[in-house]
């Protein structure tokens, strides 16, 4: 074999292997947001849904079932969800989300945001807790794949884009259940800070997180309005 071969050879190996690498790394990066969106749209699919325990609907009280991975797997009725607890929390049943809130988190401490996303989800520092009283409370999350870097809730907004109008949120603060309905969905390009501190005449929870997941090119902003309190049970 002539030099120029053996060369041709070698390279033809490191391309090959750039290419394995490469497809080993996106499988490793993109593999949760894919199968997310994928677990998503089965479950949409065979008529699977999640509801809240404790909070269902009457028409949902004969169908709901112990959430497990054996029914999840073969079952077509209801998955029930549980609030991570009723101090503050956030519930969105459309996407089967349930997640701590981290209050009072400066959205401008890159470090200090980065600590409390490890551990749910953040409310900013500068917005309303929830309340009948007009406000915004803004809640923000991750939508991304590194959990080794960002720990167990770097999917938690993952899939959010799938929050349509009129879908309900759940937020449980000082043990009573805030429930808002979503009225606006946007993508907006960069660091926008209109959303945050927007001015409001009535209660509204905003949720936003990057877009596309496990991108920083836009911002993706959900806003609902409040339509009901209730007390949540002991």
């Amino acid at each position: 074999m002539t030099p120029d071969q053996k060369q041709f050879v070698y390279i033809r190996i490191l391309s090959n292997l750039l290419i394995v690498l490469g497809f080993i790394f996106a499988i490793v990066g993109f593999g949760p947001i894919i199968y997310d969106n994928a677990d998503y749209y089965i479950k949409q699919g065979i008529g699977k849904f999640y509801i809240l325990t404790g909070f269902t609907r009457e028409e949902d009280l004969n169908i709901a079932e112990p959430n497990s991975i054996f029914s999840s797997l073969i079952s077509t009725r209801a998955i029930t969800l549980e609030p991570a607890n009723l101090d503050f929390s956030l519930v969105i049943e459309k996407i089967g989300l349930t997640a701590p809130v981290v209050a009072n988190v400066p959205v401008s401490d890159k470090k200090a945001y980065m600590k409390a996303l490890r551990d749910g989800v953040a409310h900013a520092s500068i917005s309303e807790y929830p309340s009948q009283e007009p406000g915004n409370t803004y809640i923000f999350a991750h939508s991304s794949f590194d959990f080794r870097l960002l720990g167990k809730y770097s999917r938690a907004f993952n899939l959010i884009d799938k929050l349509k109008v009129g879908d309900r949120i759940n937020i449980f603060y000082n043990h009573k259940d805030y429930v808002y309905s979503v009225i606006n969905s946007e993508v907006l390009k960069g660091w926008n800070t209109q959303p945050l501190d927007r001015k409001v005449v009535s209660p509204i929870l905003t949720l936003q997180s990057c877009y596309p997941p496990g991108t920083t090119f836009n911002r993706i902003v959900v806003t609902a309005e409040l339509i009901d309190v209730k007390d949540a049970p002991n």
